[in-house]
């Protein structure tokens, strides 16, 4: 619909810019009516809410001109035009049609908007459900393959393990069943071998554990007397020396292949049980196209199959062999039985000590972390404390933005607006003091954590001292030929 008056507009009155927006300006309308109307002295005061005729009484429907009847007759038409128009400029408007459809269009877009938001969300809903059920019906196959993976490796594992076991068994009664001058010299060479492994395996102690102790003093005697008692035998079996490095040969080509089978059998179970939920999953981004393999499942048996196989040859050989051997006297049989005594009895002693002291550190870790444990509850109560308090000075704070938009004399700086600063005062005071505290808790918690994390590094050196000489050096040293067989016989 047309704005009324539109056509008085034509040659003498500034025509408006054409509006940006849906609506026009108030600031264009404005400027039009005070740069134009003629100057109107208002009779009422324009504090009258309650009379809005009153601001308006000129912009009736059918205006009159009751006012200028006198001055009419004195004035000509051409100062008269300008009224006229800007009357009309000042009372163009949108018709109520005009609004009750831009209102209707707005209503539509909004239904349209959400019902098309409805639609993408239960589509989305069922996408996502999909898609969810086929990556959990992907990954549920992977597992059952993983699962039959780790079945093989667990089967030849065994195998491996059966077999070298019956290798290590058939070196040593290889070993036993030598000539009599020759299996003196190979009954020294397991406790040579012993007392070296003890003294290698204790270089493996840490910090202050690693004390040139009476242990190791007995264990480099040791080894001193089994060296100088093989000084004095001289004759080999050549065969029985090669049949053993053939021997220990397929013990280390079974011993290879069980160490890749237990890496690879801890590799595939772990991964057979990772879940969603599972702790070190992470994103590696194309690893799926880089391809490592060097086998396939047929190589990968037969390549187990072949060492099974010729483990099986050499034990045979080597049984074969050991038939032929004659065993020798040994006569050094009670120098090594007594310093193989008194090494046992300094392992003894030392192990003890080092029980002792862990025991003691445990003691201390044990109060330390409980100590721990009560200071991270602490910091706890002080951070929900600090939480708490956040919350009253959350309210306070608002309270007093609010009541900062009071109007005019309404700003009053009454008991309310003073209760209200101090209690944001007060709040934020309790708060730092809080900090402060939970500051000081956490230096406390850093200082207990440190000596929690040395107490767990020096019971870590002893558990590993004990483990050493108690697990491996003596486990080993079990292994010790007695007084028959250093002097020969069976």
């Amino acid at each position: 619909m047309e704005p009324l008056g539109s056509t008085l507009t034509a040659t003498y009155a500034h025509p408006r810019p054409t509006p940006t927006n849906f609506l026009p300006a108030i600031s264009t309308m404005a400027s039009s009516y005070r740069d134009r109307f003629p100057h109107y002295n208002l009779t009422h005061t324009l504090s009258l809410p309650w009379r809005p005729s009153t601001y308006y009484k000129v912009a009736s429907n059918l205006p009159t001109l009751g006012p200028y009847c006198t001055r009419s007759q004195k004035v000509c038409e051409s100062t008269m035009l300008p009224f006229v128009s800007n009357r009309t400029t000042l009372f163009t408007r949108y018709t109520p049609d005009d609004w009750y459809r831009s209102n209707l269009t707005n209503y539509l877009e909004s239904n349209t908007s959400r019902h098309n938001s409805e639609r993408l969300r239960v589509d989305t809903s069922r996408l996502i459900q999909d898609k969810y059920q086929q990556t959990r019906k992907t990954q549920a196959d992977s597992t059952q393959n993983l699962g039959e993976r780790v079945n093989d490796i667990g089967f030849w594992k065994s195998e491996i393990t059966h077999e070298l076991d019956a290798m290590i068994g058939e070196t040593n009664e290889l070993t036993d069943v030598k000539k009599k001058l020759e299996r003196a010299l190979m009954e020294t060479e397991a406790p040579l071998q012993v007392a070296r492994e003890c003294l290698f395996h204790r270089e493996k102690r840490m910090g202050i554990d690693l004390v040139h102790d009476e242990v190791e003093t007995e264990l480099l005697t040791e080894v001193d007397i089994i060296l100088c008692c093989q000084e004095r035998m001289k004759l080999h079996l050549d065969k029985a020396i090669a049949q053993l490095a053939a021997n220990r040969a397929s013990q280390h080509e079974l011993e290879k292949d069980l160490s890749d089978k237990q890496a690879a059998f801890r590799i595939d179970d772990k991964c057979h049980h990772l879940r969603n939920t599972s702790d070190g999953v992470s994103y590696f981004r194309g690893v799926e196209r880089v391809d490592a393999t060097v086998s396939v499942p047929e190589s990968w048996a037969k390549f187990t199959d072949d060492n099974i196989l010729r483990s099986q040859s050499e034990r045979a050989a080597s049984a074969k062999l050991r038939d032929d051997i004659q065993n020798l006297l040994v006569v050094t049989a009670n120098e090594m039985w007594n310093q193989f005594n008194k090494v046992n009895l300094s392992f003894t002693n030392r192990i003890a000590e080092t029980a002792d002291a862990k025991n003691k550190i445990q003691i201390h870790l044990a109060k330390t972390l409980q100590e721990i444990f009560q200071t991270e509850m602490t910091i706890e109560s002080i951070k929900k404390a600090i939480k708490d308090k956040s919350a009253f000075l959350k309210v306070a704070q608002t309270r007093l933005d609010e009541r900062t938009r009071r109007p005019n004399i309404e700003l009053c700086r009454d008991m309310a607006q003073l209760r209200l600063v101090n209690e944001v005062y007060e709040v934020d005071d309790t708060i730092q003091t809080l900090q402060q505290r939970l500051r000081d808790a956490e230096d406390t918690l850093q200082s207990l954590v440190h000596t929690k994390a040395t107490l767990e590094h020096d019971l870590a050196v002893k558990a590993n001292s004990l483990y050493i000489d108690q697990e491996k050096c003596m486990s080993m040293r079990k292994t010790f030929p007695n007084t028959l067989r250093l002097v020969g016989f069976c």
